[in-house]
This record gives C-alpha cells, structure tokens and sequence, in this order.
C-alpha cells in the first residue's frame, strides 16, 4: 500500500511537535538498550548452517542477492572492517555504511520530509519519519492484531504479553515497560505538570492527555453515535459510549468477576484489591486512590501553604 500523497494529508495531523517526536525517539532507544543487554554473542557462520539461519530470517529471491547477502553477513561476524573514515578512523565492513558515517562529519543530510522542514542523512530514517504525518502503522502484533508505526514500538508492545517491566520506580517499586512511562509516572510523586493548555492554562503530567483537553475547548464534535445521535469530539470516546448499547465490558479483573467498558474504570477498581494509592503529596507524605482526592487535599493542606509562603 503507497502512502498518500502530501496533498491529501490533513493539516492537523501534519502538526507533529517536537515533544512527540521526542518521546518516539526514547522509547527507540530503550527497546535498543534493552535489545543490548539480551544480546549474545556473534559466532562466525559455517557455509552451511549459515545459510539455513539467514534464509529463516528473510527470503532472497533471486541468487545474486543470497550469495552477496551471505559475503555481508560473513564479513560482519569474522570483524573484516577495510573502510576507514579518514576524519576519525571508524572502520567499517561495507562502503556505504561508511558513507552514510561520513555525513556526520559535513553535516549533508540530502533527503528532505515531504510534509515538513526535517532533513535526514539517510532515505530509510526519513521514510520512518515520514510516518509520522501519513500515520501509516505496517508492524502488527501477531497475538492482538493491533498496529504501530515504528518496529521498536511493536517490539516494546510485545513486552505486554511477555510481562516483562525493567524499569522501576524507586519511590514505590512499581514495574514499567519503558522509560518515558516511568518518567510520567514519577509525577505522580512530583506532582509535577508541565504540560499546560494553551486555551485555559490548566496543567497535566502528560502531553496525550493536554492535547486531549486542548480538544473540549474546539466544540468540535464530529464523531456521531448511529444509535442514539450523540456527538463526540473524539472516535475513541464514541467508541467507548457504544459500548453502552452493545453492553460489552472487554476489561476484566483479575482479582474477581466484575468487568468494565473502559479500562480507567477497572485501573480504579483493581486498587481496592491491592490497596494503591498511587497520587502522592509530597510536603505531609499523604497518599491517595484517585487523583481528585490529591487535588483537593492540595488545596487545603497546612505543610503546602506553610512550604509555599515561608521565606
């Protein structure tokens, strides 16, 4: 399937901040530091098995491809790295590796997005990029079907069914799968809210759910329920309001028997089973289930006022 043509894109989903662009590119590089810490070590190929394990990874067609895909990978495991930047000495195994290098050192970044002023030294990081505005999504997870637009994010997503959380608050020990969850999470401690509308000023932690806010102030309600005729400014909150006439409940606990129709629904009810109150005010150290109940002690609470007025 080609990605549509520029034209066609709409305007607001050209609007790519670089926050956004920020937080793809770290968990980029925590699926590939996670990918480091599991990976084992190179053995050299022999002629045979070589071949076998490089044909299940991806099918060469044509013969020429597979004999100068086996050269590559060889000289990759046996180290013979002849192409040797003379700015800094890196050495590398093929030349058009070491071309892509040498634009570091000019700065040349020839392949321009078409849909915004970005420049990249390499065509395939671009085409990545330009994922971004076509909201194109070819990985898909073969355990729920559901899609992403880079393979890291696939990757990281598949951590869900593995049940694998490296990363570890140290404030009440709670697992997450990447870093920029565990950063988001961490202000629920800090209280910290950088993310303000620029309709209202009002603060979150998160930039998903300003721009959520950001959108109740348009009046925009294009996405209609066919069954009652209700309006939404969002597909996912009709979504969600649908379930009301289908009468499905997908999340379940996993503690009793109750199911809900959204997940925040059963988020709130699985800590009456295990007794997390995860909003923290940290002048008193009090802790709280909902975050409404943190709001509301803030307004009130002695040791911030005293904190905030003190000299």
């Amino acid at each position: 399937m080609s990605d549509p043509e520029p034209s066609r894109i709409k305007k607001d989903q050209m609007k790519v901040t670089e926050q956004e662009l920020s937080e793809e590119e770290e968990q980029h590089r925590d699926f590939k530091t996670l990918r480091r810490k599991a990976k084992k070590p190179q053995q050299t190929c022999k002629d045979s098995s070589h071949l076998n394990d490089h044909m299940k990874e991806k099918p060469l067609i044509k013969s020429r491809s597979l004999v100068e895909h086996c050269k590559r990978r060889q000289r990759t495991h046996n180290e013979v790295k002849e192409h040797v930047c003379r700015d800094c000495g890196k050495c590398f195994t093929r030349a058009d590796t070491l071309q892509q290098h040498k634009s570091i050192h000019t700065g040349e970044k020839p392949h321009k997005c078409s849909y915004c002023d970005k420049s990249f030294t390499q065509a395939g990081t671009m085409r990545i990029h330009e994922r971004v505005h076509t909201r194109e999504k070819p990985y898909h997870c073969t355990q729920c079907g559901k899609s992403f637009t880079y393979r890291t994010n696939l990757n990281i997503h598949l951590l869900v069914h593995s049940g694998e959380n490296p990363f570890t608050c140290d404030q009440c020990g709670k697992d997450f799968k990447t870093s920029l969850h565990l950063k988001n999470h961490m202000r629920i401690h800090t209280n910290e809210r950088p993310y303000a509308c620029s309709f209202c000023g009002k603060g979150f932690a998160r930039l998903d759910h300003c721009k959520r806010h950001q959108e109740t102030h348009t009046g925009k309600k294009d996405h209609v329920c066919h069954e009652c005729g209700k309006s939404f400014i969002r597909a996912d909150n009709l979504k969600q309001h649908q379930r009301i006439h289908t009468g499905e409940k997908p999340y379940k606990c996993s503690y009793c028997d109750k199911s809900f129709n959204q997940s925040g629904q059963l988020k709130v009810h699985k800590q009456v089973h295990t007794g997390e109150k995860p909003y923290y005010c940290p002048p008193c150290e009090k802790s709280f289930r909902f975050v409404r109940s943190l709001d509301i002690h803030m307004k009130k609470c002695p040791k911030l006022s005293r904190a905030t007025f003190s000299c």
